[in-house]
């Protein structure tokens, strides 16, 4: 195959894209409790309760429409958003999932969760993956790269073990054992911005745990081996729940941003009818029933937007 300026630049749009990915408030997915929940214990949306809108259908491109199927790529370690879990605990499972039936339902389409690296899903979109939804914080670097229909608004919240048994406090992390996940913007630049203070200002840098997995963070909290973690607002709410409180919030939630579906940046007509769904969806109350069954109502949104403007 002739290597072209257009091949060239197709791949180095694919490698920015791939370096936008290490930087989301969940740019790497998340997991929420200790124990991933499974069978009965986790919320169940049906996708038959959804009915094909045949307007919406009749405008699925011809590609997705021939194979039936929309393929979602996504990061399965972040409940409550997608996880694995069920009977067999490798089941695609959470909210994002949910929606993403109730997408696939409305367009006349089988769903097809494929469980992804989340540094690699935005590359793979239009080869591999029709959508990626997986928990993605909108950024203006990533609009840069990809289309992004926006869907929930999350924000950073803290934990802390039951009872703060170590005196934990937001107005002085220095010297503190934080847990964050690898990749996320808690990670950088939240906790890197914090650190950098600590050290300007002569304290005790925070010692900062950074791991692949969230649940890891989790469990490494209610063991009291950590002072305190950060995260995902929908995550840490989940967390506390799924501990039955041996985790517990700390401060306030704070630099809520739009979360985001993402599209193939040269497939702006398929954005703008996953943005149509999305707003159907949130119309005739399947968005808020589907919130509702995981506990994260709080992240709704009552207007969903292609490319909102954001802030950073």
């Amino acid at each position: 195959m002739t290597f072209t300026m257009k091949t060239a630049a197709k791949s180095a749009a694919l490698l920015a894209v791939a370096a936008l990915a290490l930087t989301a408030c969940t740019n790497a997915s998340e997991t929420g409790g200790v124990a991933q929940p499974s069978g009965s214990a986790a919320a169940s949306f049906d996708p038959s309760s959804v009915h094909k809108d045949d307007s919406l259908a009749s405008q699925v491109p011809a590609a997705i429409k021939s194979k039936g199927t929309l393929v979602i790529g996504s990061d399965t370690t972040y409940a409550p958003a997608e996880f694995l879990g069920g009977s067999d605990n490798h089941t695609p499972m959470g909210y994002d999932v949910d929606l993403a039936k109730a997408i696939g339902a409305t367009l006349g389409l089988k769903t097809e969760v494929q469980t992804g690296d989340f540094t690699g899903i935005l590359p793979a979109l239009g080869p591999k993956y029709d959508l990626g939804i997986s928990s993605y914080s909108i950024t203006k670097e990533r609009l840069g790269a990809v289309n992004f229909v926006s869907y929930l608004s999350a924000g950073t919240t803290w934990a802390v073990p039951k009872g703060n048994p170590k005196n934990f406090s937001l107005d002085d992390v220095c010297g503190k054992s934080v847990g964050v996940e690898t990749g996320t913007i808690q990670e950088d630049p939240d906790l890197k911005d914090r650190n950098d203070r600590c050290v300007k200002a002569g304290k005790k840098p925070i010692d900062i745990v950074t791991l692949k997995s969230q649940t890891d963070i989790n469990t490494r909290l209610v063991n009291g081996s950590l002072d305190a973690m950060v995260a995902d607002s929908a995550l840490i709410g989940y967390a506390v729940q799924q501990t039955n409180g041996a985790a517990q919030k700390i401060g306030d939630t704070y630099n809520s941003a739009p979360v985001g579906i993402a599209i193939a940046k040269n497939d702006t007509a398929f954005a703008d009818l996953i943005q149509k769904v999305m707003t159907k969806l949130i119309a005739d109350g399947t968005y808020k029933k589907i919130l509702d069954s995981w506990s994260v109502a709080d992240s709704a949104v009552s207007k969903s937007e292609v490319n909102p403007s954001v802030a950073s």
